[in-house]
């Protein structure tokens, strides 16, 4: 699997829940979320346009940075 990161605007522990739930809803596929510092790795094999269309349901900003 593919690990990318992507910079979410989180600025609270709701707004990180979102994203989890969000993320959640996609099979195969892991995630881990740095609140803090508002970065969410997420590994899977779907494509970016998957991952970003889930991201963007969650009606956060965010910014992809690349496969890591």
């Amino acid at each position: 699997m593919t690990k990318h990161e992507f910079k979410v605007e989180m600025e609270c522990e709701k707004c990180s829940a979102t994203v989890a739930k969000a993320l959640g809803k996609l099979e195969d596929t892991k995630f881990e979320i740095d609140q803090p510092n508002n970065l969410v790795w997420i590994e899977s094999d779907k494509d970016v346009k998957v991952l970003e269309d889930a991201l963007r349901k969650t009606g956060k900003s965010f910014t992809y940075n690349g496969t890591k």
